[in-house]
């Protein structure tokens, strides 16, 4: 990629760029507690999934189609939210959203069986899916254009910080209060945050509302959907969401405190201790991602390529090790590089934000966001076969992971030549435009 620095993305609006300051920050700050209590709500099963096979007395398999449907029905809405945002704006859809996650933690809490507590798991799934695309599309309402990288991963840290609340003080609950307690309690938090939601988010600052929607048909539809996939940006910003995500998901999601506990010997704590140290990485890589791509966007590929490379090179050394089991060492270093997926998950956006025009910014980050959750899915799926079908051989199940990681590099070169090129074509002719404006 060239090292010349380009544009992060076009203005937000029609009356100007977004002024930024403090009452952005205020105003963005509620929509991003809205999707820290979201995540939070969508990783607590991450630290209760022995929990969740005891109460509903349930195997491997059937384990993993909890956290399977939840990001199936998370995925599958991604393109449709981001026709919402971009049609209703953020406010209708952030508060439809967190109805509908607190409504399935709820049920979750109270589910008497195994059907009861999919049907909640879906329900917080599509609550879940309606909350970051919104944030997104709330940073570039209301920050200029050139702070849109370090906005976006600013936002994936809170992300970060719910699924630390989930490794240390849900897993905590469990233990005290029990699972009823634990859920319904946590379910609190949606109503807290429903409340602010309503009384100060704001969609866009004065002067800066964003261009009607005067067709919002079947055609308005295709054409916001056709557009966008047209652009190679938005295609290697969903590959790279794909390729990148997904081994941190998977882990933190469901499968890493039984991989610690049941085949590394660990006790809970020290597992714990290990997730918490995924999301504590997770949070010093996303600054520095973020800082280096606002000022140097020839970085994005080479940071999540050299992000996949540490990835699959930890995890097979992990998995490869002699030992019956792997050595501490080696443990925190696979949740050291861990951590930096979710950031370089984040650079997709980078990829679709110049991409696209502002009235396609929601639909275009719907398309990025289905690749980690759809690589996610699929992973998990597959490990939870293949962990019944081995007789729980860890090192056969999680070697799933390099296939979807050699799928997704191979789309990543393909596309990232021809971005590239595009995206040097958009800026040579924004600087044609620029010369020719008349002088008033």
């Amino acid at each position: 990629m060239s090292g010349a620095a380009l544009p992060s993305g076009p203005p937000p609006a029609s009356g100007g760029e977004a002024p930024g300051g403090r009452r952005a920050v205020l105003v963005w700050g509620v929509g991003v507690s809205v999707y820290f209590v979201a995540v939070i709500f969508r990783t607590s099963l991450g630290v209760a999934g022995l929990d969740a096979a005891d109460r509903f007395g349930i195997n491997a398999s059937a384990l993993s189609t909890f956290s399977i449907l939840q990001l199936l029905v998370y995925a599958g809405m991604q393109i449709p939210v981001g026709l919402m945002v971009d049609r209703l704006g953020t406010k209708k859809v952030l508060t439809l959203g967190v109805v509908l996650f607190t409504a399935g933690q709820l049920g979750f809490a109270l589910s008497p069986s195994y059907g009861m507590a999919l049907a909640s798991r879906a329900l917080l799934g599509c609550g879940d899916a309606m909350t970051f695309i919104s944030v997104l599309r709330l940073g570039t309402r209301w920050f200029p254009a050139r702070r849109g990288p370090l906005v976006a991963q600013i936002a994936g840290l809170f992300g970060v910080l719910g699924n630390l609340v989930s490794t240390i003080v849900v897993a905590r609950m469990l233990d005290g209060l029990g699972w009823t307690w634990t859920f319904a309690g946590s379910a609190a938090a949606g109503a807290v945050v429903l409340v602010v939601l309503l009384l100060f988010l704001k969609d866009h600052p004065e002067g800066c509302a964003p261009e009607p929607v005067r067709h919002a048909g079947a055609a308005f539809v295709r054409r916001q959907i056709v557009r966008s996939w047209r652009e190679p940006g938005t295609r290697l910003g969903m590959w790279v969401h794909f390729t990148t995500q997904f081994p941190a998901m998977v882990f933190l999601l469901l499968w890493g405190l039984p991989f610690l506990v049941e085949d590394q010997g660990l006790s809970r704590g020290t597992a714990g201790d290990l997730l918490t140290l995924v999301v504590l990485a997770n949070l010093v890589f996303g600054l520095a991602f973020g800082q280096v791509i606002a000022r140097h966007h020839g970085a994005r590929a080479p940071l999540a390529l050299g992000t996949v490379a540490a990835t699959a090179v930890l995890w097979a050394a992990t998995l490869a090790h002699p030992g019956a089991r792997a050595p501490m060492w080696l443990l925190a270093a696979l949740c050291v590089v861990l951590g930096a997926c979710g950031p370089a998950s984040m650079i997709g956006f980078d990829f679709a934000r110049p991409a696209n025009p502002p009235e396609r910014q929601g639909t275009a980050s719907g398309i990025v966001n289905m690749g980690g959750f759809t690589a996610s899915m699929a992973t998990l799926l597959a490990v939870g076969v293949l962990l019944d079908a081995t007789g729980d051989d860890y090192r056969i199940a999680f070697s799933s992971v390099f296939v979807l990681q050699a799928l997704g590099i191979t789309q990543i070169l393909r596309l990232r030549a021809r971005t590239a090129r595009r995206e040097r074509e958009r800026l040579v002719a924004s600087r044609v435009e620029a010369v020719h404006v008349p002088v008033v």
